[in-house]
């Protein structure tokens, strides 16, 4: 074949070199180049040079282009701008490739499975997946590759590079992508939407995998005992328990459990550890991770952008309102396999296992008593501390939970929503209501160790008991009399203030005690019904006394 042959088969550049009579043809491989400069770069493939070396990472290359695109890696630079959908690449090739996504233009189709892709080089990477052809290996630990990209991401992990960094907290990263997954932390973006449940997601991946849940597929499959999984990690770190090969997992020392990831070991640790490193600026609270505090931070500035489209109501956290929106379908996913109890949330299912198990994992530092519950132990915890976070907006009263302070806004509007099904009395309280209902049925479930006495009531019982210890802790600040009630306290204390707190609603008269007032109050009913008969009791009353008098006055 002749040069100028072999220049007509080589393309644009080398038509050039034919038509300028200045053909530089290489001596190994024949190929023929426009310019000398041209042709040194090609030898770089036969010898393997590659003068030009990367300042940070010190990568080599065969060309300064070569040399120039890579540094955009460490510097984020991404020149060439899609003019459609503001996308940013580094070459201007990759940007030729993207815009066909655009034009719907993907000329390179794989013969096995009919799958288009926009470039050649995607296409042949792709086929490697077809034909497990691996041909880029990692010298250091001779893991292999379909691609080059993938090598020289994979490499970062073993000279711990991350050229990507986070501008906000200057974390870094090894890989774009998993920066700009980062990113959205920070900026809170959540742009993949669940349209079964309307739970968001940073990524796709990780939405494709929240998917599974409602439709129950789990694609990843352990070749030796057939379980299922719907992350692939799973099943990778499942199937080492069949193999034994625990050392390539990531292992707790504290605890054994074993992660496929150094990350979710690191983060695990914490539980162990206690440490809190990402603080609130606000109230000083610390968390374990920086999405716990990032969600944490919406109580302080009151945002809640997560509106329920059924009802209006807001929530600072995403999940809070996935769970809520159970309320409206009623749906409860999760099913306790002892009793067949059913949760809209995950965690209250594992807390209600517990009942069973009767694990009690989270104990108090202080007294050592251990709770089922995280927000049991939380709020046990406010006993030794004398915090009382909630705070009624009416009367100003604080109380440690919650639930305290739900009940105590009863007073206020005079809700009683708990009602008697026997004798209709009302109550603020639910737990009012079950100790009114023994009136009704006489159960006395607390007994009295020492007697056998049995009570409606625990302070009941714990008041009696004081009979038997002669136990009078309640003394008078007056005159120092003692008392084994607090109630008892409090009506002696009357005679000295001379306080008549209860009232008679018919004649006007006051009395200290009620029970006195009850006694009174016979008066006033024995007379409206028959007045001659309770003049005449009167009467027979005094009478009586008289004859008594006159017996012990006699000789």
């Amino acid at each position: 074949m002749s040069t100028s042959e072999t220049m007509d088969t080589k393309g644009p550049c080398h038509e050039r070199g034919a038509k300028d009579k200045k053909p530089f043809p290489c001596e190994t491989c024949e190929k023929v180049f426009a310019s000398k400069r041209s042709l040194v770069a090609h030898i770089r493939v036969h010898t393997g040079e590659k003068p030009f070396v990367c300042a940070i990472c010190r990568e080599g290359f065969k060309t300064s282009r070569s040399l120039q695109l890579h540094e955009r890696t460490h510097t984020g630079e991404e020149p060439f701008v899609c003019v459609t959908c503001g996308k940013t690449f580094t070459t201007q090739g990759n940007l030729g490739h993207h815009k066909r996504i655009h034009k719907d233009k993907k000329p390179f189709a794989c013969e096995t499975c009919e799958k288009a892709f926009a470039s050649k080089q995607s296409l042949v990477i792709h086929i490697r997946v077809h034909t497990g052809e691996k041909p880029f290996v990692c010298e250091t630990c001779d893991k292999v590759f379909a691609s080059k990209q993938s090598l020289v991401i994979h490499i970062r992990v073993h000279t711990g590079e991350k050229p990507f960094v986070c501008a906000i907290c200057c974390e870094g990263f090894i890989t774009s992508r998993s920066l700009q997954v980062h990113e959205r932390i920070h900026t809170g973006e959540e742009p993949f939407v669940c349209v079964t449940c309307g739970k968001a997601f940073t990524t796709q991946g990780n939405l494709g995998q929240h998917e599974r849940i409602h439709t129950g597929e789990k694609p990843f499959v352990c070749a030796t005992c057939g379980k299922g999984f719907i992350r692939q990690t799973n099943q990778r770190l499942h199937e080492k328990i069949h193999s034994g090969d625990r050392e390539k997992l990531f292992v707790c020392a504290t605890c054994g459990k074993a992660f496929a990831r150094q990350g979710d070991k690191r983060e695990h640790e914490r539980i162990h550890t206690g440490e809190k490193p990402f603080v609130c600026v606000f109230c000083g609270k610390a968390f374990p991770r920086q999405s716990q505090l990032h969600e944490h931070g919406r109580i302080h500035t009151g945002e809640k952008p997560f509106v329920c489209g059924t009802c209006g109501k807001a929530f600072h956290q995403r999940s809070v309102l996935c769970q809520h929106y159970m309320v409206h379908t009623g749906e409860k996913p999760f099913i306790c396999l002892t009793c067949g109890k059913t949760f809209t949330r995950q965690s209250d299912k594992r807390a209600h296992e517990r009942i069973h198990t009767g694990e009690k994992p989270f104990v108090c530092a202080t007294c050592g008593k251990a709770f089922p519950r995280r927000d049991a132990l939380h709020e046990h915890e406010r006993i030794h501390t004398g915090e009382k976070i909630f705070v009624c907006a009416t009367c100003g009263k604080a109380f440690t939970r919650k639930s305290y302070l739900c009940e105590h806004g009863k007073i206020h509007t005079n809700e009683k929503p708990f009602v008697c099904g026997t004798c209709g009395k009302a109550f603020h309280q639910r737990s009012n209501l079950l100790q009114h209902n023994r009136v009704h049925t006489g159960e006395k479930p607390f007994v009295c160790l020492t007697c056998g006495k049995a009570f409606s009531w625990p302070n009941c019982l714990r008041s009696h008991e004081m009979i038997h210890t002669d136990e009078k802790p309640f003394v008078c600040a007056i005159c120092d009399k003692a008392f084994s009630w607090q109630g008892d306290l409090r009506r002696h204390e009357r005679t000295h203030l001379g306080e008549r707190l209860f009232l008679c609603a018919t004649c006007g008269k006051a009395f200290s005690w009620q029970s006195d007032l009850r006694e009174h109050g016979k008066i006033h009913t024995v007379s409206t019904d028959n007045p001659d008969s309770g003049i005449q009791s009167q009467c027979e009353d005094l009478e009586s006394v008289k004859e008594e008098l006159e017996e012990t006055s006699s000789p």
